[in-house]
């Protein structure tokens, strides 16, 4: 068992499905699609088998934020602002396919504890564990863990180069041991995902190529 792979007892491990919804797939192709964003469906599934705790996340966005991309705004541009950075296309819109879970998940009402976040016009978050930029405004998740005594959480979802790489970084700040699995993951572009990994080790997250890998001591089966 190498120490990648290794967990503790399952009954101190979660599984965190960050923002996997259709809004960053090619199902989506105006919002924010990112390549092969379908195939993390099988790898989330895995990974929470292993964990006692199942949390996820949404972006749950306005039509009309104040950091929505127009044509004369392009995406990527600044937007001012104490909880926005640059300007997106508009996604995840409650109501619409795009705020919906990836098929093949299971629906919110059976997640362990979830967010929405980026719901004010003038905040665009991008990790799960604070709605401000400041990170001054808990979502809740931080101290959820704690309270069940959860030691490890194993991350996947959308997009490793944004949300997922925020939501890592987050996490080990609060203290967590963080498994990033990179089966369950996929990015916008190969230079920001590269960087996004980097920044996620140099946090100290630990990294397997899939979830299959993860052993619990004493060979506990998932």
């Amino acid at each position: 068992m190498t120490r990648s792979n290794f967990l503790p007892p399952r009954e101190h491990v979660a599984a965190f499905d960050v923002d996997a919804q259709y809004a960053f797939t090619p199902e989506c192709p105006t919002e924010l699609p990112v390549p092969d964003a379908l195939a993390i469906v099988p790898e989330l599934n895995i990974q929470a088998a292993c964990a006692s705790r199942r949390l996820g996340s949404k972006d749950a966005h306005p039509p009309h934020a104040v950091w929505t991309a127009d044509p004369r705004h392009p995406p990527l541009s600044p937007v001012a602002g104490k909880n926005v950075d640059v300007r997106w296309p508009a996604h995840a819109v409650p109501g619409t396919r795009g705020f919906e879970l990836i098929s093949g998940l299971p629906p919110v009402t059976s997640y362990d504890f979830f967010v929405w976040k980026g719901i004010e016009p003038d905040m665009h978050p991008y990790g799960a564990c604070w709605h401000d930029l400041a990170r001054t405004l808990s979502t809740g998740v931080i101290e959820y863990l704690h309270s069940r005594d959860i030691e490890t959480v194993i991350v996947g979802g959308l997009a490793t180069d944004y949300c997922v790489k925020h939501t890592v970084i987050e996490l080990r700040e609060a203290g967590f041991d963080v498994v990033v699995n990179r089966a369950a993951i996929r990015g916008v572009a190969p230079q920001t995902t590269r960087e996004a990994l980097q920044a996620m080790a140099q946090a100290g997250a630990r990294f397997i190529d899939r979830a299959s890998a993860l052993q619990h001591p004493r060979g506990e089966n998932a």
